[in-house]
């Protein structure tokens, strides 16, 4: 049950704000039976006053099928204009007053900056010089990736934050945590020891970990073209999925014990090699029978630009529970299929006893499906013997789905803004994990910039070809067939 507080949205009348926040706050309010309890204000430099952002509030919760919410709206949001270069939020410090009295309430607040991150530092600072980063009750600050631009920048974010706010009141908040199936990988591994006892070097042959997007950039060029796919996706969202798929059990099942074993498996991880990072971008095809343009065509992207749309590489961990285990990472845009998967693929059996007329070994192996988009489950894939006379093998697979067991499933947002409000901070990333994030993945952002071969592929296929790939990708459900990896 979340306590009464003001919940201060910095860039509130932005897409993030009408597509994810408003209708995550009014659903966790509701469900909670704190919509009468707790405020909403937003910020921005737009020339509106309360009963405008209101009007902008109930159409951004209708669009998200939230019926019946007007009457919350026109006692519970609230609007601030500030200019972009106002250094003294003292107006804001005001509004805060003026509202906790008027609606009683104990002084908490949570400031989410739901802004670019150049203007991160900046609001930081003029948070703490108005006398906001502290308050008559408890003070969060809400983060969104990414958090910095590389480790020397992430370490001077991070410094700037710790002068301000202690880290306990930190959330720098990664939404791919917030997914159902990301948060159930912990209860997965560590409360069925089926799965737990086999999840080491002795049983896993390769771990696959797959993003793929059918989608291209959008409306995000002016981002995109500057941040490129490693920042976009793999130093937060794959590095965040690797660590909860690798990391030790905890001793205990709250924050500082969880984020511990992550930190400690990130710097695990031995430094890529980059002779087996690929490096692609995307050209004009068809995606879903559709013609798209290429990379260099869609709006406001230089027709000279090479940054990277697509990456694949490999992750070693040296440590007792993965030495000699790779993990195969690939994420990327405008592939065939969105299809975001964790698969590990288990050991062959030591000898072969079934073999087809060739005499070739019939015996699959085992992998076990770990589904995040588009239908969150899990898969178990296995041999049986197919009827009849012969001992003919074939793969089959037992399968959980979350829709055919449960009737909605929060969205991202709606379970990490409740998290937030609880002060639960399991799934948001501490300063430490950050920056050995960054550790990890600035040498492929240098070798992005400087000349690592970029190859193209056709818009709906599986990245660049021509050059030599560890694996044979699944693409599509994972069967025996996946050959094994060398090494």
């Amino acid at each position: 049950m979340p306590e009464p507080h003001v919940f201060v949205i910095f860039g509130g009348t932005g897409d993030l704000a009408r597509r994810k926040l408003l209708p995550a706050m009014y659903r966790n309010l509701v469900a909670s039976g704190m919509s009468e309890q707790s405020v909403v204000l937003g910020l921005s430099s737009a020339d509106i006053d309360d009963a405008d952002y209101r009007v902008m509030a109930r159409e951004a919760l209708v669009e998200a099928g939230l019926d019946g919410a007007a009457p919350w709206c026109d006692d519970r949001v609230y609007f601030q204009q500030l200019t972009r270069d106002e250094p003294d939020l003292q107006r804001l410090r005001a509004k805060l007053a003026a509202i906790e009295q008027k609606h009683v309430l104990p002084g908490n607040r949570i400031f989410y900056l739901a802004l670019p991150p150049g203007a991160f530092p900046k609001v930081i600072s003029n948070l703490s010089a108005a006398g906001l980063n502290a308050g008559p009750g408890w003070t969060r600050l809400v983060i969104e990736k990414p958090f910095g631009r590389d480790l020397e920048s992430a370490k001077r974010l991070n410094d700037l934050v710790h002068q301000q706010f202690n880290e306990d009141q930190v959330y720098r908040i990664d939404h791919y945590l917030g997914k159902e199936t990301v948060r159930n990988l912990l209860a997965f591994r560590f409360a069925n020891l089926l799965f737990e006892t086999s999840w080491n070097r002795d049983r896993i042959d390769a771990v696959e970990i797959t993003v793929a997007e059918t989608l291209g950039i959008g409306t995000r060029a002016a981002y995109y073209d500057n941040a490129g796919v490693v920042r976009d996706m793999v130093q937060n969202h794959l590095a965040q999925l690797l660590a909860l798929v690798a990391m030790e059990a905890p001793h205990s099942f709250d924050a500082d014990a969880i984020r511990d074993e992550k930190v400690q498996l990130l710097k695990s991880i031995r430094s890529i090699d980059l002779e087996e990072l690929t490096l692609g971008q995307y050209e004009r095809g068809e995606v879903e029978s559709v013609t798209v343009p290429g990379y260099r065509e869609e709006d406001a992207v230089p027709v000279d630009s090479t940054t990277p749309t697509y990456i694949s590489f490999r992750i070693d961990i040296d440590n007792w529970r993965w030495q000699g285990v790779p993990f195969y990472v690939r994420t990327g845009k405008r592939l065939p299929e969105k299809n975001s998967h964790v698969a590990v693929r288990f050991r062959p059996p030591p000898t072969c006893l079934f073999h087809g007329e060739l005499d070739e070994c019939e015996t699959h192996q085992n992998v076990i499906k770990l589904i995040l988009q588009p239908n969150e489950g899990f898969e178990l894939h296995f041999d049986v013997k197919s009827p009849g006379e012969s001992l003919r093998l074939v793969g089959e697979q037992l399968r959980f789905m979350y829709a055919d067991r449960f009737d909605s499933i929060p969205d991202a947002y709606q379970t990490l803004i409740l998290d937030i409000m609880n002060g639960d901070q399991t799934l948001f990333v501490r300063a430490d994990e950050v920056e050995e994030s960054w550790r990890l993945f600035d040498p492929v952002v240098t070798a992005a910039a400087s000349g690592h071969p970029l190859l193209t592929y056709p818009a709906g296929t599986w990245g660049p070809e021509g050059r030599h790939t560890p694996i044979e990708w699944a693409s599509g459900p994972i069967r025996g067939e996946v050959t094994r990896s060398p090494r």
